[in-house]
């Protein structure tokens, strides 16, 4: 009987485990733009109490200009260092940001720059380029001795 409600719970477990995902991917990145941005100078974060600490002041004037960060003000950012280590290799600065077709372009770039390196290399001097091990004469090769010996 578990087998045939198992893919059931399972439909509906996956939903619920993307969403808690995105929603925690969003709570760090609130909390993370409040600790590393240059002009939000006045955060810190307590790694005791997992929570983000400023004078009233510094909150008040955040909230003002970021109100999905006045949730933070008394509540903690549990699992924040770990977070910080998953996420932030997907988050650049502004300064070297990319989009995805910036992305693709380099990529594409460098497969063209290497695959012409490669025919290059085996046109030099009227190389063939495919060469098989069946068109390979190996009747002179004799074989190494072991290093072992």
């Amino acid at each position: 009987m578990l087998e045939i409600f198992l893919p059931h719970v399972m439909l509906k477990a996956k939903p619920n485990l993307e969403l808690r995902i995105r929603t925690l991917k969003g709570d760090w990145a609130i909390v993370y733009d409040m600790l590393s941005e240059k002009d939000n100078s006045g955060f810190a974060w307590d790694e005791h109490r997992q929570l983000v600490i400023a004078e009233d002041v510094v909150w008040d004037s955040y909230i003002n200009s970021h109100k999905e960060a006045g949730q933070f003000r008394h509540r903690s950012c549990p699992y924040y260092d770990q977070l910080t280590a998953i996420y932030t290799i997907d988050r650049a600065t502004r300064k070297y940001a990319e989009t995805n077709a910036d992305i693709i372009g380099e990529i594409d770039v460098e497969d063209i720059a290497t695959t012409n390196t490669h025919e290059e290399r085996n046109n030099f001097h009227g190389c063939k380029v495919d060469v098989s091990l069946d068109e390979m004469d190996l009747s002179s090769t004799q074989p190494q001795p072991s290093r072992n010996q």
